[in-house]
């Protein structure tokens, strides 16, 4: 399977554009030519879990935080992350990074978080920009032979996501008309003519935070040399039953809970030993909780739900959400992350079959209890 492919599947359980702006997602490292037999999964890329995806023969690892973050002005031996990099390009082994991506699609970390605490309804804590409630359309008129080339152009910019569905557009033939003033030089016909030429009309969606990457995109790839379109905001679906996307998760529990009980809950769904507990005196029944992956205080912190529960949240914020009632379960930051490399890899044997996955066993979380 072409690592292309791969890339496809993976992009289809987390599409791209639900990364946060800040994220360093996608590929990092690799030939979308090359052929991937074996793939590895991780959250955190070190040298001993290169050495285990070295020894499997692995043509890709999939590493949860990316590989690289801060951009790099320089490739030596004498960094770790450079060294990293290097051999991983010495040896043909792509690197390819979800982060937030994976935090935020449904199904992800954030919901199999929610999975393991009790039924309830659930929404996203900061819904994605490519939700329905920041979205707008993108209309624009192409001539037939340079259709594919900007469809997959503002695809790759972040548009055209539609649920669980990439590159989505809808097209329609009609009639475009022009003239041109004497300093124009017109892809087709002549500048001073009037001219009739056949166009698709091509509509696709976009989040509104990838619209300027999107129309910048179409400009490059279209051949005119003032490409006419429109922008249409979108208001939110009605749909009752739209699964939440975007960072956190708000879970409004059908049966309330105590802190004993979520705190065994959470310590069953992840199979952990310990965790950090902070609440308030007295009785507290949790109604509802606010969740996110790894350091999701600050996520939390301004959701008015009964319990916080993510991996780290600044002391201060633990303070305050103690003194407004509230209680803060805290587990460490990959905790809350690497439980779900097992679900990922069951999805990824399922749609990518050809592929032999597996997950690291030398990927552990760098603090440890002393």
């Amino acid at each position: 399977m072409r690592l292309s492919s791969v890339i496809e599947v993976l992009e289809e359980i987390a599409p791209l554009s639900l990364a946060e702006d800040w994220d360093r997602v996608g590929l990092a490292v690799g030939d979308p030519a090359a052929r991937v037999a074996r793939g590895m999964l991780c959250i955190d890329l070190t040298e001993p879990v290169l050495a285990e995806a070295i020894e499997r023969r692995c043509n890709l690892v999939v590493c949860y935080h990316p590989p690289i973050f801060a951009p790099l002005t320089q490739l030596t031996t004498t960094d770790f992350k450079q060294r990293i990099v290097l051999e991983c390009a010495r040896r043909g082994i792509a690197l390819f990074s979800p982060h937030t991506a994976l935090d935020s699609a449904p199904g992800g970390v954030n919901d199999w978080l929610c999975d393991g605490l009790g039924e309830g309804d659930r929404r996203a804590i900061e819904p994605a920009r490519g939700g329905a409630e920041s979205q707008v359309k993108i209309v624009t008129f192409v001539p037939e032979s340079s259709l594919d080339a900007v469809r997959d152009a503002m695809a790759g910019a972040g548009a055209g996501v539609i649920g669980d569905y990439v590159r989505c557009s809808f097209s329609t033939a009609g009639t475009g008309t022009f003239q041109g003033g004497a300093a124009t030089s017109p892809t087709i016909g002549r500048a001073g003519r009037f001219e009739r030429v056949p166009e698709t009309r091509m509509e696709m969606v976009c989040p509104r935070a990838r619209l300027g990457e999107a129309v910048r995109s179409l400009v490059t790839a279209h051949p005119y040399e003032t490409p006419a379109l429109d922008i249409h905001p979108l208001e939110p679906s009605p749909e009752a039953e739209t699964p939440p996307v975007g960072q956190g998760r708000r879970l409004d529990l059908l049966r309330p809970i105590g802190v004993a009980t979520l705190v065994r809950r959470i310590k069953d769904h992840l199979g952990v030993g310990h965790v950090q507990v902070a609440a308030p005196p007295g009785r507290l029944r949790i109604r509802s909780i606010g969740l996110c992956a790894g350091a999701g205080g600050s996520v939390v912190a301004d959701d008015p739900a009964d319990a916080y529960f993510t991996g780290e949240m600044r002391h201060h914020d633990v303070l305050a959400s103690v003194q407004r009632g509230r209680a803060v379960v805290l587990v460490g930051h990959t905790q809350t992350e690497r439980p779900y490399l097992k679900v990922l890899r069951r999805r990824l044997q399922r749609l990518a079959e050809s592929v032999d996955w597996s997950v690291s066993r030398v990927d552990r979380p760098p603090l440890r209890l002393g």
